[in-house]
């Protein structure tokens, strides 16, 4: 018998060219660096303890008496749909129909990705804000629809939106505003002024809006404003979230799409030929994670702060420039005062030079000199762990 070889019938690509640029994530590379060096890594946001052990025992319950190992309604157990629509009410006072206008998706990475599909035609335009999180362009991409970035930029600490190049943005063929606030990768949270011109440019140019806000608990001051909240975007708005990020469970993959129902719907439409269903008894968890007491969305958040400010003090003193964050869990510094230009290099060098792992901005950004000093570091780890990369980063 001959030897099996890939049908060849032309030079074309086995890839989707819409996928051809994106390649392996930067997140796998950066993580099996860390993993094939012995690194600690502080690239990908995924905590290295798990969240609240009553929440995992419920789990364990659910999965031990039968609740959620087969397929789950598609919309998601009721359970969790009526705990989510609670949780916008208790936090935010946003009333949501848990029957018709919530939907439980394969964490937010899903829902991100069904409303993409769902909500935009070839030749759309999106705007998004740059540096955005790495599915974005790819779920946009796949949707046949152009990506529009509108960049945050450094200021003062920070980083800022320049309103009148967001309403520049905006075209006849404008669809769609993709905004992610508290912000990965700057941990950037829009204030209420911003959020409300946001929202008033997307009622005067009849827009749709798709929120990212699964670092929703993630606020250090202040707190977090739902742009669903502000007059006339509940209609517009597909509000996405996650239990990943708030209850420190991100292999369960629990999301969640709050909406006006034909905007449910829509998203449904699409999600069903994704995953259909996922996550059967973690649902039932992650409905009794939502009705914890306000101390342990209080105490994660000190907890989280407190980090935040380990880490930006250790990598000031380590040379770097820091972007103190707002919210989120990650921190953004600039490698110009240690007299590097180049983000990428500089990350895939880090683990011999001192062994840790970060990840170089610039893999988030269209216009890559503009993030190609800049380099993100998560701060969602053990204190120890911590308080030894500060010390290895001394080395620098």
């Amino acid at each position: 018998m001959a030897p099996m070889s890939a049908p060849v019938s032309s030079d074309r690509p086995f890839l989707n060219r819409r996928l051809a640029a994106f390649g392996t994530t930067i997140f796998a590379e950066m993580s099996a660096l860390a993993a094939r060096t012995g690194s600690i890594n502080l690239g990908q946001g995924f905590p290295d303890t798990d969240g609240p052990a009553e929440i995992a025992e419920a789990a364990s319950r659910a999965v031990l008496t039968g609740l959620g190992n087969q397929y789950p309604p598609g919309p998601g157990v009721p359970e969790l749909r009526t705990a989510v629509a609670a949780h916008q009410q208790r936090f935010y006072g946003l009333a949501y129909d848990p029957d018709t206008e919530v939907l439980v998706t394969a964490g937010a990475t899903e829902a991100i990705a069904a409303a993409l599909l769902a909500l935009l035609e070839p030749g759309d335009e999106v705007i998004a804000l740059e540096p955005y999180y790495d599915s974005y362009a790819a779920c946009i991409a796949m949707a046949g629809a152009v990506r529009v970035p509108v960049t945050l930029r450094p200021y003062a600490g920070g980083f800022t939106l320049d309103l009148d190049e967001l309403r520049a943005a905006v075209t006849p063929r404008t669809r769609l505003l993709l905004l992610n606030t508290p912000h990965n990768p700057t941990g950037t949270v829009l204030t209420r002024e911003e959020l409300s011109a946001v929202a008033a440019l997307a009622v005067e140019r009849d827009l749709l809006v798709v929120t990212d806000e699964v670092y929703e608990h993630l606020v250090f001051e202040g707190s977090h404003t739902p742009l669903a909240g502000f007059p006339g975007m509940r209609e517009r708005t597909v509000t996405i979230s996650s239990a990943g990020k708030t209850f420190s469970f991100t292999g369960w993959k629990v999301g969640w799409v709050t909406a006006p129902p034909e905007l449910v719907t829509a998203v449904r439409s699409a999600k069903q030929f994704l995953t259909y269903v996922s996550s059967g008894p973690f649902q039932y968890a992650i409905a009794q994670a939502l009705a914890l007491p306000d101390a342990y969305y209080e105490d994660f958040r000190a907890d989280l702060a407190a980090k935040r400010d380990l880490l930006a003090d250790g990598l000031a003193a380590a040379g770097f420039e820091v972007y103190r964050p707002q919210g989120t869990y990650f921190i953004t510094t600039d490698i110009t005062p240690l007299g590097e230009k180049d983000g990428l290099a500089f990350c895939r060098a880090l683990p011999e030079r001192c062994g840790v792992v970060a990840i170089p901005n610039q893999v988030f950004y269209d216009d890559k000199s503009a993030g190609a000093t800049q380099v993100r570091w998560a701060f969602c780890k053990r204190t120890d762990v911590l308080r030894e990369a500060v010390s290895r980063l001394r080395r620098l």
